[in-house]
């Protein structure tokens, strides 16, 4: 009796806890309301976006040298930028391009750094470059910006029946809706491909020839008559009583009043306007865009968002002021939106919401056939809608946002979350069947001995993604949202089986025959004959197993070496692409093609494009594409129709009739893409890298390097295109200046130079103030007067002595063949390549194909460096071995800390390999890849595996301890626990269905997750089911080779006390 109190009152403080939670239900009850409220608020105040803000910091540095060729401006811009700034903090690589009259330098900083610091710290470095760069250079300006890796929408405006041209709706695009729309919080930059209203003095070379004038002369007159001046006041500190502000009128304001500019005025009364040696008109600042919408005239401008924002609300707040502008818009012009994330966002969301409601169905269904009772079913679904609600309050904690990511993570968290719920409500039927009347006693007694084994193996789920939340890069932002919203999920899953489910067994589960319905009875039949058939076979196999032990070893062998095989055979990636509604085109003209021209062309493509089937907008620019710009560069922008409105055509089938369409097209180059998953990484799917001269070589024979490469990547199977718009076959003239003649005739060579680019180039020279404006005043020759070499006889320049001569007289012209652009990759020559990966190959596949091809044709001194998303996937491969290694490390030192021991974790370990078997057979048959949502469903499933196994290990530990031998604690505890295992991995597998069969936005995504989950589980379950009690008896013995069992404990468990009656009266039995 002594005895017997002493078991209870040990019993009673060891499960002081539990049972406090089960004797006041209340307390239970609103510990999860407590919780379920805060994850409600915390829902409500999230960010929504599609991915969080992964991409790497990036500023980028432009500036603008107007009339300079592509090789000047590398040498005097671009070349002092890149010195100044290259090795800033936390640089990781940094590229450039040099065009004709503009230059950009872009730099790549490490993920973490604050991009506000970075751009502070160019800011610096540019600032001390300033004084290298050309007086034009820094007249314009040297622009520094944080790049906003974030596009939320292109916007354009368009004139339905012609009434307004390009140049007014580039300026309406300027002034109304640019200016609003980088108001609302969030919006970072608007970039309009398209230029503001300017103020053009078109010179007549003829005229000022005659009045002995240059355009230097034009630039001081404007000078001395255009400006701002403070000329004091009248009556100031004199005793009068009044005084008067003095105010000069001012910049001029009309095109009259410029036009009526004194130039010259004689004694006479004669005088030269400028009107007189020019034609002043309101044009544009620059003609470098020509866009068009659906055929007909328009402007495009593309917006993206600050690091960190809401990207659904601010497009929410886009949509309210457009809808306002267009109320307020002149008739006939119309806002059309490509590629708006928010519609691939929440269409993506409400296919996950659904997915979520109907994996949450199929578990319950899954549960309501083990257990045949409505109110036991009930009990696992407020454990779900507990656990993955309350999980939001800690997203809000941590920073997360609501995203593709954390929502994929509580849908595979469904069948782990629902799985500490199960086993307490099994594990109080259990009692039921064994003869316990009062379900309050059930309840108590189930959670004696389950409390430490649902511990243990939330513990280890939870401890499996740590290692991984301290990963760094992009791929660390994927598995540290990923994963650690499963593991709280877990984590409030065990609170909430602990509390409030072990309260609601005792409130309302009863015994079978005192609430009896008649469908649950014929459930209950059809499951006792399906189970017990079920069982008498596992039992008998397991038996074999444990007796022929060698079987457990050769089947982990085998199951290993076809992991190992499986693993090299099946495709990799970083992250699925999907169906976004949206596909590029870029277009190359042929070199030296005029801006009218390549107008064509797009006009063209363009009308062919907006026939497509599936298509509902087509937005056309020249002037932009992803492969470079230049007067020859065009991009159309194909903006398709709603998901429901394409009667099942998924972009893919679109863009492979787009592909037929280009076919055909051999006046220009072109490329069709689908745009990138990841905003800041690349301007589309399929592959970026660059192509470097780490000799400084002539760039015809870099050119001719690079077309043999491209050439030889062409023909592997794993590329379908590979592109670049890079082309050195530009005509140009190379300029001369004799100045040994310019010193004899009086003229510098730089004055020379100085008239002539005035002349030919667009020379920015003053302002004008036009509707609340500040617009440039910009000079150049009349087009008509430069078409033609013959025509610079027509230039003058003035000498010294007042002499007008023909600048054709000082230069000499050679015709040759150069670049447009001249692209750098960490300051050394490249040329960049796009292309798109071959049907049935993987970005993995491209990867390997590139490396490959460029070991055995790329010469020495040449090299490949990834750029985008290309560069993370390149480099992620070797550090994701790494991590899977440290996450069973880790789940094994959590074992032997919480069992001490160092061989019982092994038993749970060597079952993982039968779950990561199935995991890779089931995406190679179903042609899924090796990405990131595959990897993280990886490290997931390994957790769910060692929890799962743990149930099995923590059981059978217990019946060794209370005095079974090993082979009968490793063979009653594989027969109690089949139930709970197979339930738990059932409401896994049926909760990934709906994702393996996942059709329409995000499908793939959803299929890549799913297609591995159901596999890993279904081969995981199985081997451990069979392996691990054998595994178990093995590793037990090595145990108690060094740490014998001394005293056998009593147990209270009356499942183990039946069992171990009928033992001893089997061997009495036996021995009689």
């Amino acid at each position: 009796m002594q005895q017997n109190f002493k078991k209870e009152n040990s019993d009673k403080n060891e499960y002081m806890t539990i049972r406090t939670f089960i004797e006041r239900p209340l307390l239970s009850i609103v510990i999860s309301v407590i919780i379920v409220s805060v994850g409600i608020i915390s829902l409500l105040t999230l960010p929504i976006e599609k991915y969080p803000d992964i991409a790497p910091p990036t500023v980028n540095v432009w500036a603008s040298y107007p009339g300079a060729s592509a090789d000047a401006v590398r040498k005097a811009v671009v070349a002092p930028l890149e010195e100044a700034i290259n090795g800033v903090d936390n640089m990781t690589y940094m590229t450039s391009q040099a065009s004709n009259g503009s230059a950009s330098v872009t730099i790549y900083f490490k993920q973490g750094t604050n991009a506000d610091m970075a751009a502070v710290n160019v800011q610096n470095r540019v600032s001390q470059a300033t004084a290298q760069l050309p007086s034009e250079v820094v007249r314009t300006g040297v622009n520094t910006e944080k790049q906003q890796p974030g596009q939320l929408r292109t916007i354009g405006l368009v004139s339905e029946d012609g009434t307004f041209d390009e140049a007014f709706l580039s300026n309406y695009f300027y002034n109304n809706i640019r200016p609003a729309v980088l108001r609302i919080q969030g919006v970072g930059k608007v970039e309009v491909f398209g230029s503001q209203y300017a103020l053009r003095i078109w010179l007549k070379p003829d005229v000022m020839a005659e009045r002995g004038l240059v355009p230097s002369d034009i630039t001081q007159v404007l000078e001395e008559q255009n400006l701002e001046a403070s000329i004091g006041a009248l009556g100031e500190n004199s005793g009068n009583v009044y005084q008067y502000a003095l105010r000069y009128t001012g910049r001029k304001r009309t095109v009259d009043e410029f036009e009526n500019l004194v130039i010259t005025s004689h004694a006479n009364g004669g005088e030269l306007r400028l009107k007189d040696v020019a034609t002043v008109e309101l044009g544009l600042a620059d003609y470098n865009y020509s866009t068009h919408i659906n055929g007909k005239s328009g402007v495009m401008g593309m917006i993206s968002q600050t690091a960190g924002s809401n990207a659904t609300k601010i497009n929410l707040e886009i949509d309210k002021l457009l809808a306002e502008v267009q109320q307020k818009m002149p008739s006939g012009i119309r806002i059309v939106t490509f590629d708006n994330t928010n519609d691939f966002l929440f269409a993506s969301i409400h296919e996950v919401v659904l997915t979520l409601v109907v994996a949450m169905l199929l578990v319950l269904v899954v549960v309501y056939f083990f257990l045949q009772d409505f109110r036991a079913t009930l009990i696992p679904c407020i454990g779900i809608v507990v656990s993955l609600v309350g999980t939001f309050a800690f997203m809000q904690m941590a920073g997360f946002s609501v995203n593709l990511l954390t929502l994929f993570a509580l849908v595979l968290v469904i069948g782990t979350v629902v799985d500490d719920s199960i086993v307490v409500v099994e594990a109080v039927k259990a009692r039921f069947d064994s003869g316990y009347r009062n379900a309050h006693q059930a309840a108590i007694d189930a959670m004696g001995g389950l409390t430490s084994a649902l511990f243990t193996t939330s513990l280890v789920f939870m401890a499996i993604f740590i290692p991984v939340s301290f990963m760094g890069g992009t791929t660390g932002v994927f598995y540290k949202q990923f994963g650690l919203t499963m593991a709280v999920a877990v984590g409030i899953s065990f609170i909430n089986a602990v509390s409030l489910s072990a309260a609601l067994c005792a409130l309302l589960l009863r015994p079978v025959g005192e609430s009896t319905v008649s469908f649950s009875m014929r459930v209950k039949k059809a499951y006792d004959a399906s189970f017990h058939a079920l069982l008498d076979k596992y039992t008998r196999t397991v038996r074999m197993f444990i007796r022929r032990r060698w079987l457990v070893g050769t089947c982990i062998a085998v199951a290993s070496l076809a992991l190992v095989a499986l693993m090299k055979v099946v495709p990799t990636g970083f992250v699925p692409d999907e169906d976004t509604g949206a596909i590029n085109v870029d277009v190359t003209a042929p070199a030296g093609y005029t801006q009218q021209k390549t107008e064509t062309v797009l006009k063209r493509i363009s009308s062919q494009l907006k026939h497509v089937d599936g298509v509902q907008d087509v937005g056309s620019v020249v002037g932009f594409s992803f492969s470079g710009s230049g007067s020859n560069a065009g991009m159309c922008f194909v903006q398709l129709k709603p998901w429901n409105e394409r009667k099942g055509r998924s972009a893919d089938a679109v863009l492979e009739d787009i592909n037929t369409i280009l076919a055909s097209e051999h006046e220009a180059s072109v490329m069709a893409m689908t745009p990138g998953m990841i905003d800041g990484y690349g301007n589309g799917g399929g592959f970026e890298f660059s192509i470097k001269d780490e000799n400084g070589t002539d760039i015809n024979k870099f050119y001719k390097v690079s077309e043999d490469f491209i050439a030889q990547l062409n023909q592997r199977p794993e590329i379908l295109q590979a592109y670049s718009g890079y082309d050195v076959n530009y005509p140009q003239y190379a300029v001369d200046v004799d100045a040994s003649l310019c010193k004899k005739k009086d003229v510098s060579p730089a004055s020379v130079l100085k008239e002539l680019g005035a002349y030919m180039g667009s020379d920015y020279i003053s302002n004008l103030n036009l509707y609340n404006k500040v617009y440039q005043v910009t000079m150049q020759l009349r087009p008509e007067d430069r078409r033609q070499m013959e025509q610079l006889n027509s230039i003058f320049v003035r000498s010294t002595t007042g002499q007008m001569m023909p600048v054709s007289q000082f230069i000499t012209l050679r015709k040759e063949y150069r670049p447009q652009t001249v692209n750098a990759f960490k300051m050394q020559q490249s040329i960049g390549v796009m292309g798109m990966v071959a049907d049935g190959y993987s970005s993995g596949d491209a990867l390997r194909a590139i490396k490959e091809v460029a070991a055995r044709h790329l010469p020495v001194g040449y090299s490949v460096e990834y750029s985008g998303i290309s560069r993370e996937e390149a480099s992620t491969g070797s550090g994701v071995l790494i991590i899977f290694a440290i996450s069973v490390f880790f789940v094994y030192l959590v074992m032997v800390a919480l069992y001490e021991s160092l061989f019982i974790p092994l038993a749970v370990i060597l079952s993982v390999p039968f779950g990561l078997l199935g995991l890779f057979l089931f995406a190679s048959i179903c042609g899924v890849e090796n990405n990131i949502y595959f990897q993280v469903g990886l490290i997931m499933l390994i957790g769910i595996l060692c929890k799962t196994s743990i149930l099995l290990t923590e059981y059978a530990t217990q019946c060794r301890e209370a005095g079974m031998s090993l082979k009968q604690a490793a063979f009653f505890s594989a027969k109690m626990r089949l139930r709970p295992i197979l339930m738990t991995s059932l409401t896994m597998v049926f909760g990934m269905i709906p994702l393996m069969f996942a059709t329409g936005v995000g499908a793939n995504g959803s299929r890549t997750i799913g297609v591995g989950t159901v596999g890993g589980m279904l081969f995981g379950t199985l081997g451990l089911l069979f392996v691990t009690p054998t595994l178990f008896v093995v590793f037990q013995t090595l145990q108690e080779r060094f740490k014998p069992i001394r005293e056998f404990k009593p147990t209270t468990d009356p499942l183990i006390l039946q069992e171990m009656e009928k033992i001893r009266e089997y061997e009495k039995n036996k021995k009689s």
